[in-house]
């Protein structure tokens, strides 16, 4: 059942989000190209998707592994210094002013292509659910499994990543994952520099709930980065776990 209205009731939404991030019948995905052919079918492929939930901060996913910590835990990260935190704690308005100050940052960008190591229903191109989804600015409205996000093959299947690459190398000082179906599994992220050597600037527990930006904030880099690599535990987070966008913010 799809909720469309913006006021749902707290209880029923706790208890849909409990059950995780579902995948609707291909038909009713929005896409901007055609669905590929069905492959095998995911664990449960006509079961109802998530309720859309209210972006403000509401009832959190049940995660398999205990709950997610406050944002200060959360932040511990490989390099020291990288603080994470996520739009998901804002009030109405404050999130709805937030999006927009992110999607218009100045000194952010969106990806212009990326890969993945798998993708629902081997999707390629710009197929619904392919890697290519995650690139260029958010265009997912609601929480819930939608065609415009990339989603892996098959849900909780363990590490899945996705790679991202971004046309205007920069010194980097922050990313911005839109998280926007079974948020939160998100546990590893990678800069890579212009040589191609790879850099964790996080790595820890993701605090994100529903539709929101996962944000990592960290000391600007002293090499400049054109690609980022996520890097998901999909088992986390019972259901499909799907990514809008991704934007690598910084200075050239």
């Amino acid at each position: 059942m799809t909720l469309r209205s913006g006021f749902i009731v707290p209880a029923l939404v706790l208890g849909l989000l409990a059950a995780g991030c579902t995948k609707k019948q291909e038909t009713e995905a929005a896409s901007s190209a055609p669905a590929p052919a069905p492959g095998p079918a995911p664990a449960a492929p006509a079961a109802a998707p998530a309720t859309p939930a209210t972006p403000a901060a509401g009832s959190p996913a049940a995660p398999a592994t205990p709950a997610a910590p406050a944002a200060g835990e959360a932040g511990a990260a490989a390099a020291g210094d990288t603080v994470a935190d996520t739009t998901a704690k804002l009030a109405a308005t404050d999130w709805a002013l937030k999006q927009d100050a992110i999607k218009n940052d100045p000194d952010g960008q969106w990806a212009v292509d990326a890969t993945a190591s798998s993708s629902y229903n081997d999707a390629v191109g710009d197929a619904s659910w392919s890697a290519r989804q995650a690139s260029g600015p958010p265009n997912v409205d609601n929480y819930g499994d939608d065609g415009h996000a990339w989603a892996s093959k098959t849900p909780d299947g363990g590490i899945e990543w996705l790679d991202l690459k971004f046309a205007k190398p920069v010194h980097a000082s922050e990313v911005r994952i839109r998280e926007s179906c079974g948020s939160g599994a998100v546990i590893k992220v990678d800069l890579f520099d212009e040589a191609g050597a790879a850099h964790t600037v996080w790595q820890g527990v993701d605090p994100t709930k529903e539709l929101n930006y996962l944000t990592l904030k960290f000391k600007t880099t002293d090499y400049k980065v054109n690609r980022v690599k996520v890097t998901l535990a999909t088992n986390v987070i019972p259901g499909w776990n799907e990514i809008d966008a991704v934007q690598l913010v910084g200075k050239p």
